[in-house]
């Protein structure tokens, strides 16, 4: 390492994945370790916050013990160390917020905390080297689905959001009503594949005051509404044809509403990011779509879209590079707003 280089420990545990990684630069990752406890939670349908929290604590000294063999570091080595303090479920949250204040405490290294969403968006200038603000971002997650204008490191402004389910939390919901199971995304993303997504017409919110933003509870009660209706007139449901006609309403939505603001603010950069990220229509679909707006189209690999350390430590070197220190009364924040100190 030359002189230069910033080497940062991040820590993410806001949900059901305990993560670590080290990350050089923002930009280059030396390790993501991720402990998924999503085989413990299909028990239940979703996550349950107290178990959550509860292998957090059991898991989260392991992961941060091999990002750091994994890497070939040690705590001396490090410039800082980085996590992600909001918004999530709180007892989750704080499991990583006590450890990465304990660290930063022992070792007297600068504490960064770092927004979640932050954290997603800036997953796409790891593998994206050439990306840099400013850029469009559409956020898609369980928890969130936001429309971002990315004005410099660290600078945002939320163009659109949802005014009630997220994508993500819809296509859980619509998964569980199929008898899929959860996690609902890859599994009616799977399914769809067999399915015909002009079989069945849901509808597409559009809210008059506010193109940008995004409405997924009346889809998703429509879905609902097709699968009773089925039933009580005994006609026979498709699995594959609900899915696919499903996600190909949310995938539309979330594309047109996308290409719409890139077009009129006159970016030519579009990232997505977040879980429902990974969506292999949705990555299809707004590929074309930018294609044929002549917009550069970027988005992270699976593996980053969905939660991990490594986009954190790339969110926070920039945060640090800002001159942001946190102190040890840092604290988790369940509903931190992106923008937010």
């Amino acid at each position: 390492m030359n002189e230069k280089d910033i080497l940062i420990l991040a820590v993410e545990s806001s949900c059901d994945e305990t993560a670590a990684a080290v990350v050089r630069n923002g930009r280059e990752v030396l390790s993501n370790i991720i402990s998924s406890q999503i085989e413990l939670h299909k028990l239940y349908g979703g996550v349950v916050p107290e178990i959550a929290s509860r292998k957090h604590i059991e898991k989260i000294n392991q992961v941060i013990r091999e990002a750091l063999e994994t890497a070939a570091v040690t705590l001396d080595d490090l410039d800082a160390v980085a996590v992600t303090y909001g918004p999530g479920l709180v007892g989750a949250l704080l499991v990583g917020v006590a450890e990465a204040k304990a660290i930063s405490y022992a070792k007297k290294l600068p504490l960064v905390g770092v927004h979640h969403i932050e954290g997603h968006i800036s997953a796409n200038y790891i593998e994206n080297k050439e990306l840099e603000p400013p850029f469009l971002c559409l956020v898609v997650s369980g928890g969130h689905t936001h429309l971002v204008m990315v004005k410099d490191y660290g600078v945002y402004e939320i163009l659109g959001r949802t005014r009630d389910d997220a994508a993500g939390e819809a296509f859980d919901k619509v998964a569980r009503a199929i008898g899929l199971g959860y996690p609902g995304g890859p599994k009616i993303d799977k399914l769809s594949a067999e399915g015909n997504p002009e079989a069945i017409r849901f509808p597409k919110a559009k809210i008059p005051d506010a193109p940008y933003d995004f409405s997924f509870s009346g889809l998703k009660s429509a879905v609902l509404n097709y699968l009773n209706g089925c039933r009580m007139k005994g006609e026979e449901i498709v699995p594959a044809d609900v899915a696919a006609s499903f996600q190909k309403a949310v995938v539309d939505v979330l594309v047109e509403h996308a290409i719409l603001a890139a077009k009129e603010l006159g970016t030519d950069k579009l990232a997505i990011a977040g879980g429902v990220a990974s969506n292999g229509t949705l990555r299809r679909t707004m590929e074309k779509a930018c294609a044929r707006e002549g917009i550069a189209f970027y988005h992270p690999s699976p593996i980053l879209c969905t939660d991990n350390a490594a986009m954190i430590g790339a969110a926070a070197y920039y945060e640090f590079r800002n001159g942001v220190r946190h102190g040890l009364d840092l604290n988790a924040v369940p509903n931190l707003k992106l923008g937010e100190r």
